[in-house]
């Protein structure tokens, strides 16, 4: 009954189906399901809802982007959006499991049980004096809240292979701007001048560079070209923005080509800071490596990756200097510790915003270091029951794997680990901690206690 009502409420007039909004797909190449062999048994259903959803309350919707491109290549999307010509309040009274979000550009999540589909309204130009839209000098778009027609919407997209839009009722591709043909010769490209495009969001930098590494797609020369001359316009990128584009670049499963292409574009400045020197020490070079290759397994195993574990991992050498720094001006090895994951925190957050609760994890990690190499006595013993104890073993391993600690420790402590009771006590080393003395009471005075 409420759907009914929905779709006499929202029934298209002869007007709308006459707009250009319903004309736009006009200029699009048509690629029909015997063509493009889409499996859809790799679609979500809730993307699947939502366009018929829209549809049935008369408005046009698609699956689009990122899990079109995907779906292309034979792979299953990790997310699905949909694009629209309903505006975010339309959608909204739609969807009774749904919320408008976001300044930049107003989004709609239609929650599906634990599934979550971003749903956006046909972008229009931000060059248009209709609509809300702000640029700053540098070119950097601050706002667009500009609707516009599909085929504006697709204009605004990034890449060809990600202007692409999929009908699920009539499984036909649109594709504006040879997006298919792009990808089916392995090259991605910029859609529009790259070098304005940069400019206008120089994240698209750092996302040509992830997509690259993770599709194993060469870019188109224009499309290289700019990126390593504008690399600066990252300093002008909201914190935020950076460490969000990091998080999508480093657990993509291609962690290790996406680091390789950072360096060869120029980027890694704008990115992590510090990250340079890092990769240059010798030392330091194959922790890093370790540590994305195993990041990198996981992601592609589908097991489940700790964001704070990887920003200890890619940050742990400038502590180890940090630290050494601190011991040398005389501080004790605790105190300077911390007094080093403080100052390299500073510094990394000054160029991007990682989450409290990842930096949280990253210090609880580094601080259980020392720990480790105190095999003497009750220490091992409340070690093992430190509840970050797991991440912080994991981080000793990689130590100990990189050369940077000898081999026994980690495999005394996988030992320990695993004995039982009577086993464990037999594997404790000698304490050799200097114990403190005890200040003797003095007694008061027999004198004075009479005198009381």
């Amino acid at each position: 009954m409420i759907k009914k009502l929905l779709q006499r409420v929202f029934k298209p007039s002869k007007k709308s189906a006459s707009s250009p909004a319903a004309k736009s797909n006009q200029h699009a190449t048509r690629i029909t399901a015997k063509t493009h062999q889409i499996n859809r048994k790799l679609i979500s259903h809730a993307a699947i809802k939502t366009t018929e959803g829209l549809q049935k309350a008369g408005f046009e919707a698609f699956i689009v982007g990122g899990a079109v491109r995907d779906l292309l290549l034979k792979k299953r999307p990790k997310d699905f959006d949909v694009a629209t010509n309903a505006t975010p309040e339309q959608v909204n009274r739609i969807f009774r499991r749904s919320r408008i979000i976001g300044r930049r550009f107003r989004l709609v999540h239609v929650m599906f049980g634990d599934e979550t589909i971003e749903v956006s309204t046909f972008r229009g130009s931000h060059l248009n004096d209709q609509g809300d839209a702000k640029v700053a000098d540098t070119g950097r778009i601050l706002r667009d809240n500009v609707f516009g027609s599909q085929e504006e919407d697709a204009v605004r997209r990034d890449f060809t292979a990600n202007a692409l839009y999929y009908d699920p009722a009539t499984e036909e591709v649109l594709d504006f701007h040879n997006g298919v043909p792009d990808i089916q010769a392995g090259v991605l490209r910029m859609i529009g001048d790259p070098e304005v495009r940069y400019r206008e969001d120089p994240v698209r930098m750092l996302r040509a560079v992830r997509l690259s590494a993770k599709l194993g797609l060469k870019l188109d020369k224009k499309t290289e070209q700019p990126i390593s001359e504008l690399a600066e316009l990252l300093h002008d990128v909201p914190p935020s923005r950076l460490f969000d584009e990091m998080l999508k670049m480093f657990l993509s499963g291609h962690a290790i080509e996406s680091a390789n292409a950072l360096r060869e574009h120029g980027l890694h400045h704008g990115l992590l800071p510090l990250l340079d020197v890092v990769l240059e020490q010798p030392m330091g070079e194959r922790f890093v490596k370790l540590a994305l290759k195993n990041t990198d397994e996981r992601v592609l195993a589908d097991k489940p990756v700790s964001p704070g574990f990887l920003f200890a991992t890619l940050l742990w050498h400038e502590v180890l200097l940090a630290w050494k720094k601190f011991e040398q001006q005389g501080n004790k090895p605790i105190p300077a510790l911390f007094m080093a994951m403080d100052e390299v925190c500073d510094i990394q957050a000054e160029k991007m915003a990682i989450n409290k609760r990842y930096s949280v994890t990253m210090r609880e990690i580094w601080s259980l270091q020392p720990r480790f190499e105190q095999r003497a006595g009750k220490r091992p013993y409340s070690l093992l029951e430190n509840p970050r104890y797991r991440a912080g073993y994991d981080f000793l391993l990689l130590r100990c794997e990189s050369g940077e600690l000898p081999a026994e420790l980690g495999q005394w402590w996988t030992d320990f680990a695993n004995a039982d009771g009577d086993k464990r006590q037999t594997m404790l080393l000698p304490d050799a901690t200097p114990r403190k003395r005890r200040r003797r009471r003095t007694k008061k005075p027999a004198t004075a206690a009479a005198g009381e």
